[in-house]
């Protein structure tokens, strides 16, 4: 049999399975696991891991694509729509200013299988921290709603400033531009 044939199921149906759907369905066992296995907070940890790895990957494709060292917010954003477009997103951007870019969401990429699966936002928070900090030296992602959390849409905060008496919750994440030493200092504050 070629790859180009269709395996005979004897009723002439289609396997309904592609790569798209394997590699969904291997995601979301996978959170799974891990969410069962070591409890959501660890879960998202190692999620979270892996989201950073790649938004500095996403990152670097973005900033060698557009011939620029570093992205200004309002290119960010533009990142943020677009790249989540490509993986079949749906995010627009709802409001932004010099303070915060708040994004909506119609379309997981992760399908319907990111449902009751929140450790699989820390993709999105760390994607989302990492290309902003990198790029406008510091980020505060935090998930208001989700399709992981049985809400029809996402709804996502992207702080590009530091308060002085802003609380931080569970669903909130910093983070840092990586590497120069005047980061470093704003750390420690």
């Amino acid at each position: 049999m070629t790859q180009a044939q269709e395996p005979n199921t004897g009723n002439d149906q289609v396997v309904p399975l592609d790569r798209d759907s394997f590699m969904q369905t291997m995601l979301r066992e996978l959170a799974g696991v891990l969410q069962d296995t070591i409890g959501l907070r660890d879960a998202r940890g190692f999620v979270s891991i892996v989201g950073a790895r790649m938004g500095d990957a996403i990152n670097d494709t973005y900033r060698r694509t557009l011939g620029s060292d570093t992205l200004n917010a309002d290119q960010v954003a533009h990142v943020f729509v677009d790249l989540k477009k490509r993986i079949d997103g749906d995010f627009h951007v709802i409001s932004q200013n010099a303070d915060e870019i708040v994004l909506g969401n119609n379309r997981c990429p992760f399908g319907p299988k990111v449902r009751g699966k929140p450790a699989m936002c820390m993709m999105t928070s760390n994607v989302f921290g990492r290309i902003a900090a990198e790029n406008l030296g510091y980020a505060r992602v935090r998930v208001d709603e989700s399709f992981a959390d049985g809400h029809d849409r996402c709804l996502v905060r992207v702080a590009l400033t530091r308060g002085k008496d802003q609380r931080k919750d569970e669903r909130e994440r910093e983070y840092y531009r990586v590497g120069r030493a005047q980061d470093h200092a704003a750390i420690e504050d």
